[in-house]
């Protein structure tokens, strides 16, 4: 019986000094970040490496893709009607055999290239989202 009146008495003083060390710390708000100066290193190393490569995986809006005799006029057509309406959303034409296509948009996730795709819909009925690289 003494041995477990001990116990508890020993825990009871182990828990009582845990909760005045936490009380203990000044709340003036700031925070004082301990860190290994690698952890500097490699973040500095990753933003030097972004700039580099600035594309990611994310997701565009395709609202062309055609083949055949005239596709790249066409597709050069919707690229600049597109333009004129949305100035400030980046058009892409490119090939790849036998399709020319224009697609639309850096979006990171799948909800922000669906959202435009809804938004472009009455112009561009056949739209759809594809995963692609976009520039950060």
């Amino acid at each position: 019986m003494l041995k477990y009146i001990c116990a508890a008495l020993i825990m009871l003083v182990l828990l009582h000094r845990d909760v005045i060390a936490q009380e203990l710390i000044p709340a003036n708000g700031n925070v004082e970040v301990v860190q290994d100066v690698k952890i500097s290193q490699l973040a500095d190393q990753y933003r030097k490496m972004s700039l580099n490569n600035p594309e990611t995986d994310g997701f565009r809006v395709q609202i062309f893709f055609d083949s055949g005799n005239n596709s790249k006029s066409r597709a050069t057509n919707i690229q600049d009607e597109f333009n004129a309406v949305y100035p400030e959303i980046g058009s892409y034409l490119s090939y790849k055999e036998p399709y020319y296509r224009v697609r639309v948009g850096n979006f990171r996730t799948l909800v922000e290239a669906v959202g435009f795709q809804k938004k472009i819909t009455a112009d561009y009925p056949n739209s759809f989202p594809v995963k692609d690289k976009i520039i950060q």
